[in-house]
């Protein structure tokens, strides 16, 4: 860090460099975490939300039931019975899942992974029902197999309609992140609480952060504008 930049920091009781690296350690952990469970929920999210449109009941029932469950509980019990739930298990302890599970990262991991691919599954789910019937039809009267129309008909298209409902689904899940500080993990909110029970500044402490939350959604909600402008570039008028 530039030496001018300590001197102005160290001026101030909070906001000097070791709180700011403080925060950075902090931010780059919550969004390691967002990252991750993101994109892992959206490589599940994909064939559950395919096996969800199945008319069978015994595949479409399991998913149901899994979306139900996630979509129904608060990501706060399930990140609690994950965390501690997972330590209880007889004998875990002695095999080499404890050694991923003693972090709680990656408890954490799992447990938004698995919140963010249940209401993923079903945004992308409503997507695929939308699919306009002519399309589908097009389709099967040009030859094309169930696999040929789900990668070049069906996927790309409800893709498409699901981007505003999944950028919502992005946002929730960093500010629900803010959670993983309860389970010791020392994300941005982790941060904030410790630089305030240090300094006793909660004001200072915790305005700060949900700034830094405030760039993170701006960021995302400008890198999903583009994306929009991109795949829905063909709804707007030639003129």
């Amino acid at each position: 860090m530039p030496e001018f930049i300590t001197e102005l920091l160290n001026q101030n009781q909070v906001f000097t460099a070791t709180t700011m690296l403080h925060y950075w350690d902090g931010l780059v952990t919550t969004v390691q975490l967002v990252f991750l469970s993101l994109v892992i929920g959206l490589v599940l999210s994909v064939p559950l939300a395919v096996m969800r449109t199945v008319r069978n009941p015994f595949v479409s029932g399991p998913v149901w039931l899994y979306t139900y469950l996630f979509r129904g509980t608060p990501l706060l019990i399930q990140l609690y019975i994950i965390y501690y739930g997972i330590a209880q298990i007889e004998g875990i302890q002695d095999t080499f899942w404890w050694v991923i599970f003693k972090d709680p990262f990656y408890p954490a991991l799992l447990a938004f992974v698995l919140n963010t691919a249940a209401y993923t599954t079903e945004i992308i789910r409503g997507a695929l029902e939308a699919t306009p019937y002519g399309e589908v039809e097009a389709a099967k009267a040009y030859g094309m197999s169930w696999m040929k129309r789900m990668q070049r008909i069906i996927l790309p298209s409800a893709a498409r309609r699901a981007l505003q409902a999944y950028s919502n689904e992005v946002i929730f899940m960093l500010h629900a992140s803010a959670i993983a500080s309860v389970v010791t993990i020392v994300d941005l909110t982790g941060a904030a609480r410790d630089i305030y029970s240090r300094f006793y500044a909660p004001f200072d402490a915790f305005i700060a952060v949900a700034l830094i939350y405030m760039a993170l959604t701006f960021t995302i909600v400008f890198c999903f504008r583009l994306l929009e402008k991109r795949m829905l570039r063909h709804l707007k008028p030639l003129s």
